[in-house]
């Protein structure tokens, strides 16, 4: 009996290593009805989607908190949190879609595109003014 509770312990040590692993950790405030292995199958299908989507070669594994019994259905992505008032899936999978886009560009690359993107503004100019 003894070696059966070790036994189970461990897998539950391992389980929970594997979210961490992932980067997917779990805050159930209110103890809302969740079935972890299902959100732990969302979290690798909707990082798979998105790597098949844009053609990513390398496994995305976002950081993400799924936080549930929150005030209201938000991201926060400061925190990289996806809070929740009652566990959703759908909410959740579109959650993950999110932060994993996030990470496909880095926010160097990101302001960089965005100040050419200035950039290119500042230098069209409109015929009409050309004609002046």
């Amino acid at each position: 009996m003894l070696t059966a509770v070790k036994f189970a312990i461990s897998v539950l040590a391992l389980a929970g290593a594997s979210l961490a692993e992932d980067g997917l950790t779990i805050d159930n405030r209110h103890k809302e009805r969740l079935s972890t292995p299902e959100a732990e199958k969302i979290y690798s299908s909707a990082c798979s989607v998105v790597e098949r989507e844009f053609d990513i070669k390398h496994p995305l594994h976002p950081q993400v908190r799924l936080v549930l019994g929150a005030d209201k259905n938000e991201i926060w992505f400061v925190g990289r949190e996806i809070r929740l008032t009652k566990w959703n899936p759908y909410a959740f999978a579109q959650g993950v879609v999110w932060l994993a886009f996030e990470d496909l560009m880095p926010l160097r690359q990101r302001l960089t595109i965005a100040k050419r993107a200035v950039t290119w503004a500042d230098s069209t100019v409109e015929i009409e003014r050309l004609a002046k």
